[in-house]
């Protein structure tokens, strides 16, 4: 039970964590306004982190219009995250050389996890504020970050009597992403 318990806690911490520094770097390479609401609790979460690597990496890769920096912080947190899952289910006592795969695919794992799991709540919560609260601060903000992963699906699925299915087919897509990577 106890195990359970540190695990949901574990889980939940780096799903915040990460989940910062993804949309950290989502929200860079659209250039959103970061000092507004999600902006400011994100670099909040992932400061910490994403300025020490910005110091650390080459000029021409910190300058570029992808956020490397909030990208390997999401990596390593996921790889922290592996570790300490691993630590906690008892095989970090194993931890040899065949075990670095298995710590890296684990990481990488969480990692796909919670951008799957981010653009889940995005493109649900935009979908559901598009039929209560088009005209809200939140909505326009949600359709920057919903509409590069709608726009390809768009091209495909046609409005049916007027309704835009292309969100409802993203988050069946990403929950059988989330299904398959389970």
């Amino acid at each position: 039970m106890l195990i359970r318990i540190l695990s949901f806690l574990l889980d939940t911490l780096f799903f915040v964590l990460i989940g910062s520094a993804l949309l950290r770097a989502w929200m860079n390479f659209l250039r959103i306004n970061m000092r507004a609401q999600p902006g400011l609790f994100v670099m909040a979460v992932s400061d910490w982190l994403v300025k020490p690597l910005r110091r650390v990496l080459p000029k021409s890769v910190a300058q570029s219009r992808v956020d490397w920096a909030s990208l390997l912080a999401a990596l390593l947190l996921a790889l922290l995250y592996a570790v300490l899952w691993a630590a906690l289910a008892g095989a970090l006592l194993n931890l040899v050389a065949e075990m670095l795969p298995v710590l890296l695919l684990a990481g990488l794992k969480m990692l796909i996890r919670v951008a799957l799991q981010l653009a889940f709540a995005v493109v649900l919560v935009y979908a559901l504020l598009s039929w209560l609260q088009p005209g809200s601060a939140i909505y326009g903000l949600l359709g920057r970050l919903a509409e590069p992963l709608l726009a390809p699906l768009r091209r495909f699925i046609p409005a049916i009597g007027g309704i835009d299915l292309s969100a409802l087919v993203l988050i069946l897509l990403l929950q059988i992403g989330l299904m398959v990577l389970g």
